[in-house]
């Protein structure tokens, strides 16, 4: 939700960023050295979301530039042959810096009104190592951007791009580590919260937009220094667009996409008050192997925390083990970080990662991959939205 919330918003996430000098938006040089800083509440002449709407596809995979904040959010867990375990994030957000009324034609190339940020991280398990990277760019001269159909969102060789309709290329490289999946999308959008009205607070516009692609079939390659591996798996995506700032008692929030080899999937999210409390607006969504859905209250669901690990980078204190029980799906699951130190030092401090499933659903057994979103332990979400 960050996934930001995010909600990611989620997970996220999810951040919007402005460009300090708004001066450099129309500069002919192709790197921008600006300093970017967080805007702690949301600028007047954005878009909110005030209720329900119908989404329609393939418009809505494209970009909703009258919102001030959207991001496209993938992550996976991926295997080889011989059972070599990867996860992997990556993610791209768009953040307007003026709203519509206020925007101009300029006749520079580089000329803009749109900043995007991306995030790239790849967990190997077997090697004990997480790696995470992030760019930033301007959404001008072809360096980033989002188109509906043929559906593409990039940043520079960073990408995502529909190959035929339902089937996606995902590619993205830095240093010595590589993705490069293809994606074939099992069950369609799923629309979460009131028909993808998802509310983050009693506000009115404190609320997003937010549909999941929640099975991708996934098979490609991992490239690890000089290896390059065979894999296949699954992945998870989530887009969301909003003009929203988290609310003033909320620190955090911990989300959970989680895949079972059933068939089915499970999101679900808590937003954290400052008091350590569960705020009313955590929900989530249930799946079934049909693709039929299940709203999510927060009552509807217990998040029971297991185990901490603390981080040396940072010296923050995360969950990193957790009980789900969602008593009308008789599913109770075990949710077991692949790695503790999955923690990303980037635009903000949070902790994102793959974790493994195990659990029992309807009295059957049943196991799985899935992704955890953690912020506002090292540092909190206030003015990070």
């Amino acid at each position: 939700m960050k996934r930001l919330f995010w909600v990611t918003g989620s997970v996220l996430a999810i951040v919007s960023l402005f460009w300090v000098a708004t001066s450099l938006v129309d500069s002919d040089e192709p790197e921008v050295r600006a300093h970017l800083v967080a805007q702690v509440e949301p600028v007047s002449g954005f878009t909110r979301a005030m209720g329900p709407q119908e989404l329609v596809f393939p418009e809505d995979h494209g970009a909703h530039t009258d919102f001030q904040t959207e991001w496209w959010y993938y992550t996976g867990n991926l295997d080889t042959v011989d059972g070599r375990h990867f996860g992997y994030q990556f993610t791209i957000f768009r953040s307007a810096l003026v709203p519509p009324e206020d925007r101009q034609q300029r006749s520079s190339s580089w000329a803009t009104d749109q900043v995007y940020m991306a995030h790239f991280a790849l967990t190997d398990v077997d090697a004990g190592r997480f790696r995470y990277f992030d760019r930033f760019s301007r959404g001008a001269a072809g360096l980033a951007g989002v188109q509906a159909s043929p559906y593409q969102v990039w940043l520079e060789d960073w990408s995502v791009e529909e190959l035929e309709p339902g089937v996606y290329h995902l590619r993205a490289a830095q240093d010595d580590v590589a993705i490069d999946l293809r994606l074939n999308d099992l069950k369609g959008p799923i629309l979460q919260g009131d028909r993808g009205y998802s509310q983050k607070g009693p506000e009115p516009g404190n609320a997003s937009y937010y549909y999941s692609l929640t099975r991708l079939e996934s098979s490609g390659t991992v490239r690890v220094s000089e290896t390059t591996y065979q894999v296949d798996g699954l992945s998870w995506m989530d887009h969301e667009f909003s003009t929203s700032a988290l609310g003033s008692e909320l620190v955090g929030w911990d989300w959970f996409s989680i895949q079972l080899d059933d068939g089915s999937e499970l999101m679900v999210y808590q937003l954290r008050r400052e008091d350590g409390t569960v705020d009313p607006f955590s929900g989530g969504t249930y799946v079934d192997a049909a693709g039929n859905t299940t709203r999510l209250g927060h009552h509807d669901f217990v998040v029971k925390v297991n185990d901490t690990w603390h981080s040396p980078h940072s010296g923050a204190t995360y969950p990193a083990q957790w009980t789900i029980t969602v008593p009308s799906k008789d599913l109770i699951l075990e949710v077991t970080p692949y790695l503790a130190d999955q923690e990303l030092d980037a635009s903000f401090i949070y902790w994102e990662g793959a974790v493994k499933i195990v659990g029992e659903h309807a009295a059957n057994g049943v196991s799985g991959n899935g992704y955890v979103e953690l912020t506002g332990y090292a540092q909190s979400m206030q003015g990070q939205l």
